[in-house]
């Protein structure tokens, strides 16, 4: 292990403490720490634009490729830095927009082709027989039917909690909404399960690092 990789594993082992110590309370060294790596993780983003977005979609196919037409793309990149001159800032508005509705374009059809199954996925038969396909490898018919009637079961109590148009002065959907509630309480404390875990499996992947890749253990 040389001298270069040695300091930048202590420099690693040092700042990782330094961002640790925020578990203690707020103190000037996790904040010096963060706005190091802040500006470190912006250096990091310029050179990753280029040379994983604009030198090979963008640069690379005008002058290798000769497609001259993604000149264009250039001015109208840089109408958006107009927004730093108060006279000329209306012409930011001109990218802003174009890369607005691209967005949404976008984010439209990731949306569709993310939820749209999802939905129709949740028709669910109650009933399942013998030999059908939706039945799981190890499973039987019925538990895949009682399955499904606990998730149909769920899906609908949980749908009555968000009916805000009338007051649920109804005791049969009073009680729908309240069993939707505690149903999404439950759904929520696995999700916060897994975060804290994720954090926890973080934890551990530094004490490794500073445990078994440290610049002290030179071979």
């Amino acid at each position: 292990m040389g001298y270069s990789t040695n300091l930048g594993v202590i420099l690693g082992v040092i700042g990782m403490l330094c961002l640790f110590s925020l578990l203690y309370r707020e103190n000037r060294i996790y904040r010096a720490v963060e706005h190091i790596f802040v500006g470190l993780a912006g250096g990091y983003m310029i050179k990753a634009v280029w040379a994983e977005i604009l030198f090979p979609n963008w640069y690379k196919p005008m002058m290798e490729d000769g497609q001259w037409p993604f000149m264009l793309l250039l001015p109208l990149g840089l109408l958006y830095y107009t927004m730093y001159f108060p006279k000329f800032a209306w012409m930011s508005k001109i990218t802003l927009g174009i890369v607005l509705g691209l967005l949404s374009g976008q984010i439209f059809q990731r949306t569709s082709s993310e939820y749209i199954p999802q939905i129709q996925k949740s028709f669910k038969p109650l009933v399942v027989h013998a030999g059908d396909t939706s039945i799981p490898a190890n499973g039987t018919a019925f538990g895949t039917s009682l399955n499904n009637a606990i998730f149909v079961f769920i899906l609908l109590t949980v749908l009555s909690y968000f009916f805000f148009s009338f007051e649920q002065k109804n005791k049969i959907i009073a009680g729908s909404a309240r069993t939707g509630r505690l149903a999404m309480m439950f759904a929520f404390g696995a999700i916060f399960g897994s975060t804290v875990m994720a954090r926890m499996a973080l934890l551990i992947d530094r004490v490794w690092y500073m445990l078994h890749n440290s610049a002290w253990q030179i071979k």
